[in-house]
């Protein structure tokens, strides 16, 4: 099974939605969910603040979050968790593939936790920059 893993954006609405709803719909994340929906048997998103989210989960609320930036022992603290509810879902399950389609502040100490496990992993935009991810994206769907 292939599983999209989306990162979330800064911009939110307002008020609380689903996972699916609550971030705006910028450039990347417009595109990025447009692929995993049509291209991935199921995806989720990769927030900041609660971690792995399945998009059409219970409503949450606005929040002011970002890895970007955040300090190194943050981010492994953040993975670490992520890792805990991707197994708790059986998402790391062999057979499993986690595509990231995020900026490597949600990716960097997570993936080294994935090694141990059966799941191969891939981030096919890693190393190209903003406009060449989304031409990326732009060719795909």
């Amino acid at each position: 099974m292939e599983i999209g893993l989306v990162s979330c954006t800064k911009s939110k609405r307002k008020q609380a939605a689903n996972p699916a709803d609550l971030y705006m719909p910028s450039a990347f994340f417009s595109k990025a969910r447009e692929y995993v929906e049509a291209n991935h048997d199921r995806w989720y998103i990769l927030s900041a603040k609660l971690h792995l989210l399945d998009p059409s989960g219970p409503p949450i609320e606005p929040y002011d979050d970002t890895l970007s930036g955040a300090p190194i022992a943050r981010k492994r603290e953040w993975a670490k968790t992520v890792y805990g509810q991707l197994e708790d879902e059986g998402l790391l399950d062999d057979g499993n593939r986690l595509v990231f389609h995020a900026g490597r502040d949600y990716y960097s100490e997570l993936i080294p936790l994935l090694d141990d496990t059966p799941v191969d992993v891939e981030t096919p935009t890693d190393g190209l920059q903003f406009g060449e991810t989304l031409a990326w994206y732009n060719e795909r769907v």
